[in-house]
């Protein structure tokens, strides 16, 4: 399991294998992004935690249910480590390609790997390497993985279906040579998480910063009623805002949490959803108990995850046209589903642990549940983080352990 205080070596090898050329006036790297992405919503989480909860201190921890912008900060490290995986894959590939490693042993030596780490990613390449990978190759593409929950591969289904499925995209990768072949799917890997890592933060993190501005701006009172008349976003109506803040006030305690937005209110644009989400975090700085409070904060979290999942993260996984040098973001995700994982704080995550905990879909004892799943898939993707929250909704004051965000060691 990946751990950045635990991989000295794996961070050396990397530095190793970067180009000495400066990249002096270029643009961010993935990972640079990521680290202001994290930063920005460390920043808005507090800051609109202080406001649901006026004992939270900046720095501190709050007992208050958290919101959206309380996960914010775990899940972008999230996809800081799974870029900074892929970033260690591609320059363990451009070193192979000036020295092949002699034998798999050299190739996870050269990553500086070593134990239980070292032995989940050595089955995963040994199970590439019979696909007909090459040794390069296959530890490249596992070591991909290495910020991912590989114990999931313990699961001897679970190591066979994600070694088919990466075998299946190295197969319909573009390029000439093995290493090309798997570059690409590497590539596919951090770019899918950088453009959504951008996309939810200009979208979602931009809306919050214009709230927050208009809210420290306005004089008097803030109630909900006045955020519904005069906070605007572009692409919102705020007539449906109010329609969505209506009914949130009136099955927030509803069980099961009401989440399937589309059937709740069809045809609504679900930027609207983020103004509804604001006036709901307001009400439930007003509510008269704990058990109300945290009830709409969590009808608050669902809408604003619904525009966050639906109108961002799904045309990056699903874009319309795949660019001619990736292979499919659909199929990446889903060959890495099993394996998915979020420290919310001290609060661990494993989709795993969600999909074991569903009725078996395919009723085939030579499946895993998890690779029953695709993270591309919106339900999937859906059913899978509200499980995510309600777990982090037992324990809330520990999602304030906030990440420290990552630096690029090759920047």
């Amino acid at each position: 399991m990946f751990s950045l205080r635990a991989l000295p070596a794996l961070l050396a090898a990397a530095l190793l294998f970067s180009t000495a050329s400066a990249r002096a006036q270029s643009a961010p790297t993935p990972l640079e992004d990521n680290r202001t992405i994290t930063l920005g919503y460390i920043d808005i989480a507090y800051e609109l935690g202080g406001i649901i909860d006026p004992t939270l201190q900046p720095g501190g921890t709050s007992n208050a249910r958290p919101n959206w912008f309380t996960f914010a900060p775990h899940a972008s490290q999230a996809g800081g480590k799974g870029m900074y995986s892929a970033a260690l894959a591609r320059n363990f590939i451009a070193a192979a390609r000036l020295q092949p490693s002699l034998s798999l042993t050299n190739a996870l030596d050269r990553l500086g790997l070593s134990g239980v780490l070292r032995g989940q990613l050595q089955d995963l390449s040994l199970q590439l390497i019979a696909q007909g990978l090459s040794t390069d190759a296959a530890a490249a593409l596992s070591v991909m993985t290495s910020a991912l929950n590989v114990g999931a591969l313990a699961d001897v289904r679970t190591l066979l279906a994600t070694a088919s499925r990466l075998g299946a995209l190295y197969a319909s990768a573009p390029g000439l040579s093995p290493l090309d072949k798997t570059e690409v799917i590497v590539v596919t890997l951090e770019r899918t998480l950088h453009e959504g890592n951008l996309a939810i933060f200009n979208d979602i993190g931009g809306s919050a910063r214009l709230y927050l501005d208009w809210r420290a701006a306005a004089t008097g009172p803030i109630t909900p009623a006045r955020v519904l008349a005069e906070f605007t976003l572009v692409g919102a109506f705020n007539t449906e805002a109010q329609t969505a803040y209506t009914y949130a006030l009136a099955h927030a305690e509803d069980s099961p949490r009401p989440n399937r937005m589309d059937l709740i209110f069809p045809g609504l644009h679900w930027k609207s959803l983020l103004v509804a989400a604001f006036a709901v975090y307001e009400e439930a700085r007003l509510a008269p108990t704990p058990a109300r409070r945290d009830a709409l904060i969590a009808m608050g979290t669902n809408f604003v995850a619904w525009r966050e999942q639906l109108d961002q993260a799904q045309p990056v996984f699903t874009p319309a046209g795949s660019p001619t040098d990736e292979v499919s973001r659909a199929g990446v995700l889903q060959a890495l589903t099993p394996l998915l994982m979020t420290d919310f704080g001290t609060v661990r995550w494993k989709y795993a642990d969600y999909a074991y905990a569903q009725p078996d879909r395919d009723g085939n004892p030579l499946t895993s549940p998890p690779s029953e799943y695709s993270w591309a898939d919106f339900l999937d993707r859906w059913n899978g983080i509200l499980f995510a929250f309600d777990a982090s909704y037992a324990r809330p004051s520990e999602l304030w352990v906030m990440p420290e965000p990552l630096t690029d060691p090759l920047g």
